[in-house]
């Protein structure tokens, strides 16, 4: 009897090994804290599948999860006054300093939308509140965070409107001397879906003649941004990487503008494109637009295009992914040159990565001055991992490099 049980150990013990453990590349710092927290996301996805499989809660619906447990309530403290606002309609959380350092001037503003691919995450989450504590304090400035709307429940373009009626909305004469804010010392920053928004909305303020509203700097962290194109070598490369893999990332894209099952399917083969994107590819030809260093041994395929018309209903997915408020990488270079000064952070362990990297390209052959921050040993995520126990110390020199760039450009 003894001798089962030592084996049942036994086995249990191999069963959870061999789920654990995940090959990582060695440069990756941290490694076994990073597989055990892959571990619980990769668990917490196998439970969502398995949950919508059986008809109980759908996919994101269960994902959830993540982001209700590392919610907090925002409260103000000896530095920091917090305050939950309606911005037009659009919940927000304002973060401004409790001392005004420098009677009646001015302060910088950070525009700041979180992560989560378009369907998760809060401005209310723990790591998001920390770090928009530590850019009022170290910055002397003003962040508005936004909880814009999410898919499924509102698609594709609810969260962009959100984001966008919230900066219209803060450039009103009476909120900018609300908070006092100096007008010409604003930013829009976000992280990966948030870095998509960031993205969209700067050049969208840019393409109305008759907007004042002019952005200093837009700060964008492994931002994603095109869906035309999901094999470039970066989606191949880092296909099975935490926290990230490509499936979750494609099914990120998916749940963003249908809830039709077939979209996802066709994702995930990179076969989805319709005569909307015939045009559009070469906005994401990476041969073109990639370093050599990133590109290494991959070639260069152009995704397939199907030619033939749908009716206007099931065509509304194909026309979304090519619209640069969904996809801002694929805009001509005349509506790149007006864009701000530009920060993009990329992680080489990560599907985003040549999203972020191709972007810098094409910013810097408009003439927007970039800084790209790439980090060799990153993986897409990382910005979150800053409380305990999942903080990194990778984390915590991202989030430092990204404020100093701002308290040197904003």
């Amino acid at each position: 009897m003894r001798s089962k049980g030592v084996l049942l150990f036994l086995l249990l013990g191999a069963f959870t090994a061999y789920y654990v453990y995940m090959p990582i590349p060695d440069n990756i710092e941290e490694r076994w804290k990073l597989m055990f927290t892959d571990c619980f996301f990769r668990s917490l996805s196998h439970l969502a599948d398995f949950s919508e499989l059986l008809g109980l809660k759908d996919y994101m619906g269960v994902m959830m999860f993540i982001t209700f447990a590392e919610q907090v309530v925002p409260v103000s403290d000896e530095r920091v006054q917090v305050s939950e606002e309606l911005f037009d309609g659009v919940e927000v959380v304002v973060y401004q300093p409790r001392q005004q350092k420098g009677a009646g001037e001015a302060r910088r503003a950070i525009i700041y939308l979180h992560g989560g691919g378009w369907c998760l995450g809060s401005s209310r989450m723990g790591p998001y509140d920390l770090m928009a504590r530590q850019m009022v304090t170290e910055l002397n400035a003003v962040v508005v965070s936004v909880e814009y709307r999410l898919a499924p429940a509102h698609r594709f373009p609810a969260p962009f409107e959100d984001v966008y009626r919230v900066v219209k909305y803060l450039f009103q004469p009476d909120v900018l001397e609300r908070y006092k804010v100096d007008r010409e010392r604003v930013a829009v920053s976000g992280d990966s879906a948030g870095g998509n928004l960031a993205a969209a909305v700067t050049q969208q303020l840019q393409l109305e003649p008759e907007n004042s509203i002019k952005l200093k700097v837009q700060a964008l962290l492994y931002p994603v941004l095109q869906a035309v194109d999901l094999y470039t070598p970066s989606y191949q490369q880092n296909q099975n990487m935490p926290i990230l893999p490509r499936t979750l990332m494609v099914r990120f894209w998916s749940e963003y503008f249908s809830s039709d099952k077939s979209l996802f399917r066709a994702m995930m083969a990179n076969d989805h494109n319709g005569p909307e994107s015939a045009a559009m590819l070469k906005f994401v030809n990476w041969s073109a637009f990639l370093p050599e260093s990133y590109r290494r041994a991959y070639n260069y395929s152009a995704p397939p295009v199907a030619q033939t018309e749908t009716d206007q209903h099931s065509n509304e997915p194909a026309r979304s992914l090519v619209d640069p408020r969904a996809s801002p990488l694929l805009v001509p270079d005349e509506v790149l040159r007006p864009l701000p000064k530009a920060y993009v952070l990329t992680c080489e362990y990560d599907v985003l990565r040549d999203d972020g990297v191709m972007y810098v390209t094409r910013l810097r052959q408009a003439g927007v001055d970039v800084t790209h921050e790439h980090y060799p040993a990153g993986f897409h995520g990382a910005i979150m991992l800053t409380v305990w126990p999942t903080d990194f110390e990778i984390a915590r020199r991202m989030v430092d490099n990204y404020i100093q760039w701002l308290k040197l450009n904003l």
